[in-house]
């Protein structure tokens, strides 16, 4: 991770760690180095968007690059877009989950794909310069900023393409999380056929992820059990992931999800190599239900961009993140949230509305995951006590596991404990927990 881009782009409180001065410097270094070329810009619903997308924009056409503006729309759409409308780059301003007042810059290259690291490397060399020596346009070189609302009819034709059964008489609730996918989402699974429920499909700037979406999951819960739905999908900010609950309120995290759509690859004889790629994250009963069924598993890092580096190096067609990312790579080189949702709901259809036998054979451990608000995560993860009262745990745990990890996206130190008793993992990760607090203060 660098100073400014970590494993999901450029993220940070918007007009303090991420402000409109990035925001053009960015669009100055995308429109140089696309030389006068396309460039497209998609936004979440959050206040700041529209300043960063304003920025953005002036700073790639004061370097001739013409700039093409979706709008609200999803990661998924962005990078789909990308690639087949031959985009030199592609711009998704979102910070995904996190709260209304956190912003990002996800930058895409003009395959659909996250850029590299040597590429963020030279962004970050760029936005720390002292001196500017890019000369801007003149006359008419100036790029231009132009409307691109046909780009969402294409991104939703794309959706229903991928379908390979009608939704009819299927009941399906969705939680847009007042973000990307309230504009898109309904209209797909309507012209599936289904019968569409939503909520948290009201967007006000302030309100995104607020006590809905992927990350409060218990509020689709609740709905889908209160209008006795079939399913329910919950989607985050910017819709690249989602999870799902079946009609008695049972949630499906994303490891459920790669279970479910990774026999249903082997079946059809689709699932290349015989092999899902998960992060370290995924639950290790999840590995175990893999390998019950004959299937192999490959593990990166955390970032569903580690998983889709992964999935390209060995040419594997499915993986993701237990968050609820999940890349199949028939369809899309990022995770896409609406599309998972569709692929999960034919399968529930064709199951007569239930996903509950489609889990046969999966289980999890016991595991409990923490989070500690730091000032310094990179200081404070090197601490040799916290490393110490895990080796400690671990012993304790026996047949167990303990991950500490610095967020890629945040300002914490992650904290997952794994084992046979729930009341064991929630101790120890607590005392986890208080040791790096403790360790934080130091600094």
């Amino acid at each position: 991770m660098g100073k400014y881009f970590g494993t999901d782009g450029f993220r940070g409180k918007a007009g303090e760690q991420l402000c409109a001065e990035h925001a053009f410097k960015i669009g100055k270094y995308l429109g140089k180095e696309s030389s006068g070329g396309k460039i497209l810009v998609v936004k979440d619903t959050r206040l700041s968007s529209g300043m960063l997308e304003c920025a953005l924009s002036a700073g790639a056409t004061s370097m001739g690059a013409d700039v093409y503006l979706l709008g609200v729309n999803t990661t998924p759409c962005a990078s789909y877009l990308t690639y087949t409308c031959d985009f030199n780059y592609g711009v998704m301003i979102s910070a995904s989950h996190n709260p209304y007042y956190d912003n990002g810059i996800k930058i895409l290259s003009h395959t659909g794909e996250k850029l590299s690291d040597e590429e963020t490397d030279k962004i970050e060399q760029f936005l720390d310069a002292k001196t500017d020596t890019s000369p801007t346009k003149k006359a008419k070189s100036i790029g231009k900023a132009v409307e691109f609302s046909e780009g969402a009819k294409k991104y939703v034709d794309y959706l229903v393409a991928c379908n390979e059964r009608e939704l009819n008489g299927l009941r399906v609730g969705l939680d847009t999380a007042n973000g990307s996918a309230c504009l898109v989402a309904r209209e797909a699974f309507e012209r599936l056929g289904a019968s569409v429920y939503t909520i948290a499909d009201k967007p006000n700037g302030v309100n995104i992820n607020d006590g809905c979406g992927s990350t409060n999951i218990d509020t689709l819960v609740r709905f889908v059990k209160e209008s006795k739905l079939d399913i329910g999908f919950a989607y985050d900010g910017d819709a690249d992931r989602c999870l799902a609950v079946d009609g008695t309120g049972m949630v499906v995290s994303g490891d459920g999800i790669l279970y479910v759509l990774g026999n249903n690859l082997k079946e059809q004889g689709a699932l290349n190599k015989n092999t899902v790629v998960t992060t370290v994250m995924s639950n290790s009963g999840t590995w175990e239900s893999f390998q019950g069924k004959g299937i192999e598993v490959k593990k990166t890092q955390v970032g569903d961009r580690f998983v889709y580096e992964e999935m390209k190096r060995g040419g594997y067609s499915l993986g993701g993140e237990d968050s609820g990312h999940i890349i199949i790579s028939k369809y899309a080189r990022t995770g896409d949230g609406i599309l998972t949702s569709i692929k999960i709901s034919e399968l529930a259809h064709k199951n007569g509305g239930k996903i509950a036998s489609l889990l046969d054979g999966f289980s999890t451990f016991p595991s409990i995951q923490g989070a500690v608000l730091v000032g310094n995560k990179e200081k404070t993860i090197e601490n040799p006590r916290i490393w110490e009262m895990v080796d400690y745990y671990e012993k304790v745990l026996g047949s167990g596991r303990i991950l500490v990890r610095a967020s890629g996206t945040e300002p914490k130190i992650r904290v997952l404990v794994e084992g046979k008793s729930t009341t064991l993992c929630r101790e120890i990760c607590a005392e986890l927990q208080n040791l790096i607090s403790e360790c934080d203060s130091e600094y």
